[in-house]
């Protein structure tokens, strides 16, 4: 069963240019990574985990910005099934890491079927989530533009 603990990792470049990447069970959802916490492990592991299985950037746990911020979302009915019965709630941990420049990714085929690098403005508008957009629309008060 999953652990009703996630990450939500904004990759972006100083210019904010945001990675996106769309679902493979739903064509047309964009998000950020994100990934739910595995047993005892750090949020900022699960992050630099998460980042790695979904894009093939290996990242340092000093790499990634905790924004220590959270977000408290109802679970979609269609995937309650993964966690134990009457969880109906997630607690999202919103993380960031920046590169230099926009970089090809290796994204997960099991997961994702695209990924794109957008502005942060078009990023923000293409996510499903509205914790994603909410995280995305803050990176401008977090990071200087390049």
């Amino acid at each position: 069963m999953k652990k009703p603990v996630s990450v939500l990792v904004l990759i972006h470049t100083p210019a904010l240019e945001v990675l996106l990447l769309e679902r493979a069970a739903h064509p047309g959802f964009w998000q950020s990574v994100t990934g739910s916490q595995e047993g005892d492990e750090p949020l900022r592991g699960t992050a630099v985990r998460e980042v790695a299985e979904e894009t093939g950037i290996a990242a340092r746990p000093e790499d990634l910005d905790d924004w220590h911020l959270t977000n408290r979302f109802e679970i979609f009915p269609e995937w309650q099934y993964r966690y134990t019965p009457g969880v109906t709630e997630n607690i999202e941990h919103v993380f960031s890491l920046m590169l230099p420049s926009p970089q090809s990714v290796f994204i997960a085929p099991d997961e994702h079927v695209d990924h794109r690098w957008l502005p942060w403005q078009e990023a923000a508008r293409a996510v499903f989530s509205w914790s994603n957009r909410d995280a995305i629309l803050m990176l401008p008060r977090r990071v200087s533009p390049a």
